[in-house]
């Protein structure tokens, strides 16, 4: 593209320079030759009045020499008075172009050895002609020609030489943003999902460049959403897994009981090295609009009669508060479930049997809370704990869990915080934001009942 545009900027510059400068080297040469024809008229003029005056050889030849006779001037009289004619001066034209002159009574000029001649006729004061001839030498017909030729072709090759400069920056710059973005799509395509192209050059390209970062952020996005996919749904199978080890446990001795045990155990570990695997970023969960998502409270029932038959068997006290009555919330009813089962396998798998744990929903005008508490030892370290692929401290820990819960709670707006509950371990609070603006930083004050109770919130 580079070479094709200098080509064809040489070409259109070089038509145009010729189509200008040949006529107007032609104009200056007929210039040249006006000018010096013009100052042999002048010559020839001066003698005219001396010789309408007298025809005397003597004064004839004062009045030529002072005219410039020896640079080539003659005046040819006619024949008077039965005398011979009388030439002054160096005669250079032929003898039929003079009697022609005088016979037509019209000046012309005629070529001779050298350049030209100029042959003007004079009338006397007879009424007879005379012709007077000035000699214009070649040289002076081209004076100052072969100059202004040289000055048309040096800005003529110096416009051919810029316009050649300018095609060729303005080709640099259109290739240059296109080779970047032909080395964005081969990065890209061998796998480095970082390469982007920078936004310049032409309005076309620039926005060319401008698509391929969109299109590369979007490839990004979905490979994103691939890997977490796997993620997500390796981590909601620790849920039946949670419920298969608890059975195992409770299988008694025996090798058939062992292999279940170490089958389970397996089953568990392959599940963290595919959520370990599959660490990259999620991208967050897309809020529903309005009218869309899950009855919370209905939610909760549910996965509290599915976790109530383990914390039964495991002898934990549990507790359920604020799902007397719908609680709209503009999340998946999937998402919500996952998150639940999270949190509660979480309780289940990092606490001891018999630990008790509490699920508590406050419903508002413009946010819900779901507060999942426990009496296990707490979290040591709530930011490890939200950190992403970072678990709590706890052995087998991925921290996806928590993960799934933040990024579902920010879908609404809304947030997780980890902290300490009343019943001495720890407490997880979810907020949703039902409007979708940024989360409301509410305190959570305590009765002495030791429920929760939030300003603006009912149960």
């Amino acid at each position: 593209m580079r070479w094709a545009l200098v080509k064809v900027c040489l070409a259109v510059t070089t038509m145009v320079v010729v189509a200008f400068a040949v006529p107007l080297g032609l104009v200056v040469k007929e210039m040249a030759r006006d000018r010096a024809f013009s100052n042999a008229e002048r010559e020839a003029a001066a003698v005219a009045p001396a010789l309408s005056i007298t025809t005397d050889r003597d004064k004839l030849e004062r009045v030529v020499a002072s005219a410039g006779a020896d640079s080539g001037m003659a005046v040819h009289l006619p024949a008077t008075d039965g005398g011979p004619p009388l030439d002054l001066g160096r005669q250079r034209a032929a003898d039929r172009d003079i009697q022609a002159v005088r016979r037509l009574g019209r000046a012309s000029t005629t070529s001779v050895a050298g350049g030209s001649t100029l042959l003007q006729p004079v009338a006397l004061g007879s009424g007879d002609i005379a012709v007077v001839e000035v000699y214009v030498p070649e040289s002076e017909v081209t004076n100052g020609v072969g100059t202004a030729w040289a000055v048309l072709a040096a800005v003529g090759l110096a416009l051919i030489v810029g316009s050649v400069a300018v095609a060729d920056r303005l080709g640099v710059r259109m290739v240059r943003p296109a080779r970047r973005l032909v080395k964005g799509a081969h990065d890209l395509g061998e796998g480095k999902l970082g390469a982007r192209v920078p936004e310049d050059g032409p309005t076309e390209l620039r926005l060319a460049a401008v698509a391929f970062n969109s299109m590369a952020d979007q490839v990004v996005q979905l490979l994103a959403n691939e890997r977490e996919l796997a993620a997500d749904l390796s981590h909601r199978l620790r849920t039946p897994l949670t419920v298969l080890r608890l059975n195992a446990a409770s299988l008694g001795g025996g090798p058939a009981a062992e292999q279940t045990r170490a089958a389970v155990a397996q089953l568990e570990r392959e599940v963290d090295t595919i959520i370990r695997t599959a660490r990259e970023a999620k991208p967050q969960t897309a809020a529903l609009g309005p009218g869309a998502g899950c009855d919370a409270a209905e939610v909760v029932r549910e996965r509290m009669e599915f976790w109530s038959a383990l914390a039964e068997d495991e002898g934990r006290k549990w507790r359920v508060a604020g799902v007397e009555r719908p609680v709209r919330l503009p999340v998946a009813r999937a998402d919500l479930a996952a998150a639940l089962d999270a949190l509660l396998g979480n309780v289940f798998r990092h606490t001891a049997e018999g630990t008790a744990f509490a699920v508590d929903v406050h419903n508002g005008e413009d946010a819900v809370i779901v507060l999942i508490s426990d009496a296990g030892p707490g979290i040591p370290d709530p930011d490890a704990a939200m950190a992403r692929g970072r678990g709590s401290g706890n052995a087998g820990s991925t921290g996806l869990g928590l993960d799934i819960v933040r990024r579902l709670a920010e879908s609404t707006g809304g947030d997780v915080r980890i902290g300490s509950s009343v019943l001495g371990g720890t407490e997880v609070r979810i907020w949703f934001q039902l409007d979708g603006r940024r989360p409301v930083r509410g305190r959570v004050r305590r009765r002495r009942t030791g429920k929760p109770v939030l300003t603006g919130l009912d149960h």
